[in-house]
């Protein structure tokens, strides 16, 4: 196992070091930030006094000198728009994001392994077609159609919940239904396939005719050996939120990392933008790690 994380671990590192590489360089081709930050009318000595103050003015190869030393210290910059530490801004949005992903990945794991695993369980029948139905549509509906759909039924039709911001819990209602259905759609159907080659096993033939009952059988005899993919499934979802669910915070006004990064690239906030996505990326690289872990735990073959 410490082998395998060793691995992952320079994988990582490696992937990091490309990703900042591209990101610093495709973000210097977004436009100068002076003719964005400064008045139409600014002068020419203006600009090229922002561009000083800012380090804008250097070549692009010791701009990137500069970045990767400073990085090395832990210091991402100020951001342009706010005139404060870009990575201050960016754990600002993150405190935001983590419990709207968190909150909305906990409510998906849960409904989806209990609602797959029954349905398989009942493949053929009533309760297993109205799952699978409710979940392709889920899978195949569009977040932003999704959100503009319920904000007219439940915010301007009955009056129910607010529109955007978050100044109360009931604010964090339409968020969370938005991000959670179509994981939900996913992982119900990657369970339900999961399982049911896993209740076709002989192990499960063998407990059934030992007089096992049903629940134990699905949930402490065969999901187990089915959460291998469920688990991969769950993490590339997991990602997808971590990056801030851009267009769902877009929408509804939420201040994660998603709308940070939306507003910092048309800003062309450059501390902002590369300090969000290396912040991300980190993020993402330790998720992996434990994704590693519970493939390891899961199938002891994994760990040799």
């Amino acid at each position: 196992m410490i082998k395998l994380i060793g691995q992952r671990a320079i994988a990582s590192v490696l992937s990091l070091l490309g990703l900042m590489v591209l990101v610093f360089f495709l973000s210097r081709l977004t436009g100068d930030p002076a003719v964005l930050f400064l008045p139409i009318d600014a002068s020419e000595a203006m600009k090229a006094q922002f561009r000083a103050l800012h380090g804008l003015d250097a070549p692009l190869i010791e701009q990137f000198g500069r970045y990767v030393l400073d990085l090395l210290q832990f210091d991402f910059g100020d951001s342009l728009r706010k005139a404060r530490p870009a990575i201050d801004v960016v754990m600002e949005a993150y405190a935001w994001t983590l419990p709207l992903a968190l909150i909305t990945l906990c409510l998906v794991v849960v409904a989806a392994v209990v609602l797959g695993s029954l349905a398989a369980f009942n493949v053929g029948g009533f309760f297993d077609r109205m799952v699978s139905i409710v979940s392709l549509i889920g899978a195949s509906a569009p977040d932003f159609w999704i959100a503009i759909v319920a904000i007219v039924l439940f915010s301007i039709n009955l009056g129910w919940l607010p529109t955007s911001g978050v100044g109360t819990p009931l604010h964090w209602v339409l968020p969370i239904a938005v991000l959670f259905i179509r994981p939900f759609g996913l992982i119900v159907q990657v369970v339900r396939g999961s399982m049911l080659s896993a209740l076709s096993a002989p192990y499960v033939k063998t407990a059934r005719a030992k007089g096992v009952k049903n629940l134990p059988i699905i949930f402490i005899h065969t999901l187990r050996n089915a959460m291998l993919p469920v688990i991969t499934v769950i993490g590339d979802q997991a990602a997808a939120m971590l990056n801030g669910a851009v267009i769902v915070e877009t929408i509804f006004g939420f201040p994660g990392i998603g709308k940070l990064m939306i507003d910092s690239i048309l800003q062309r906030d450059f501390n902002v933008v590369l300090a969000a996505i290396m912040v991300t990326a980190v993020a993402i690289f330790i998720m992996n790690m434990l994704i590693d872990v519970a493939y390891g735990l899961l199938d002891p073959r994994i760990r040799h």
